[in-house]
């Protein structure tokens, strides 16, 4: 059957809209025969409209909404690239969330004031609630990553029954611990390659809490000049596509990426971000949680990412270590964390019984080693 294609002018769910934009028009192409889905769309969430792209192969599988990082880092522009193969198994959901992206072009910057992690949050439980009515789902899972892995936590406390599981990448914690661990271990690694430059910008700004923005830019150079030198596996496989690649478009992504950033971080290192706390939501969740680190993350600490998971009740609980990869993701993360999405979450959606059960794994694909046969983090060095 030849596919067929909507326009969406106003369309009230369940207290979201969904409205038209200029020639994003929400277009839906709907291949009935193979149930195929792809749409992309302004939803009003939270009061604003906002962004969402769907896309699957079978809309029947179970959804997947992804929770970038950044803050205001959209994923939508390179989805196709990446997850290349996935809407086989999932239906796929990309959010623009406020302050990004084109829910950022479509808004500018005056729901700046709105823009609190609390808010955010709730957006990605409206969008949700939006996602299990329209793609007539009782559940969905979440994977958020850095950033995005600290709104997913916050959403599965707050909503578990909307969730079949929560999957974190680069899951950060407590954004200060995240950057003081990040700052000690650059530093150590400086020390021991004898990098005169290094030392001398890092010990003039010394270590964190920071009090100044400026001080950020210094540190995160040398961050990631040696975030580099850790990193051995491939690189992920991120291209522009082509709906999102005129030169308007990609001037308005810098512009939401700066905005964002200046919003959370702050002049005085004192804004949103700055003050996560995951840990100080409680430790106990209704819902699996599987996290996905990378082994050498300067920027989300596998150890602080360990220990928390050590904290964390749950009905079930994995967590993967993947080495050579940093903050990044990279080809080999990806492909864990497709590998856990098809194994270990699928079945999820499957079985409303989950039975108890926790784990530690270090990944390399394709193999897989249990905690006590994984080898120890490489001393530091370059």
């Amino acid at each position: 059957m030849r596919p067929c294609w909507m326009i969406f002018v106003v369309w009230p769910v369940f207290g979201a809209w969904i409205s038209p934009s200029h020639s994003l028009e929400g277009q839906v192409a709907c291949a009935r025969a193979s149930e195929t889905i792809s749409e992309q769309m302004f939803v009003q969430i939270g009061g604003v409209p906002q962004w969402i792209t769907i896309k699957g192969e079978d809309r029947s599988n179970p959804v997947v909404l992804f929770l970038h990082g950044g803050p205001g880092d959209a994923l939508s522009p390179y989805a196709d690239s990446v997850y290349v193969g996935w809407d086989k198994s999932f239906t796929l959901v990309q959010w623009d969330q406020r302050g990004a992206g084109r829910t950022f072009t479509k808004n500018g910057p005056s729901i700046e004031p709105t823009m609190t992690v609390e808010r955010m949050a709730q957006d990605g439980i409206e969008v949700t609630e939006f996602l299990t009515t329209h793609l007539h789902q009782k559940k969905i899972i979440i994977l958020g990553g850095s950033w995005g892995s600290v709104l997913g936590v916050y959403m599965a406390h707050a909503r578990p029954d909307l969730f079949y599981a929560y999957v974190g990448v680069a899951q950060m914690v407590n954004w200060q611990e995240n950057l003081s661990a990040g700052y000690a271990r650059v530093l150590e690694m400086a020390r021991a390659a004898g990098d005169q430059q290094a030392i001398t910008a890092l010990t003039a700004i010394g270590p964190p809490p920071w009090r100044l923005v400026a001080k950020w830019p210094v540190y995160r150079k040398w961050e990631r000049i040696y975030q580099a030198k850790l990193v051995t596996a491939p690189p992920d496989s991120m291209v522009i596509s082509p709906d999102y690649a005129s030169a308007g478009e990609q001037a308005q992504y810098e512009a939401a990426d700066d905005f964002s950033f200046l919003h959370f971080w702050g002049e005085t290192l004192s804004g949103p971000f700055t003050k996560v706390d995951l840990p100080a939501l409680g430790t106990t969740f209704a819902i699996p949680i599987f996290i996905i680190q990378g082994q050498e993350d300067l920027t989300a600490a596998p150890e602080l990412a360990k220990a928390y998971f050590d904290s964390i009740k749950a009905p079930r609980k994995e967590f993967y270590l993947v080495p050579g990869t940093g903050h990044e993701e990279s080809a080999t993360s990806w492909a864990v964390t497709l590998k856990v999405l098809i194994e270990q979450v699928r079945p999820l959606t499957l079985t409303s019984a989950v039975g108890s059960a926790s784990g530690v794994s270090l990944i390399g694909s394709p193999y897989l080693m249990h905690k006590e046969d994984a080898p120890r983090r490489p001393e530091v060095g370059v």
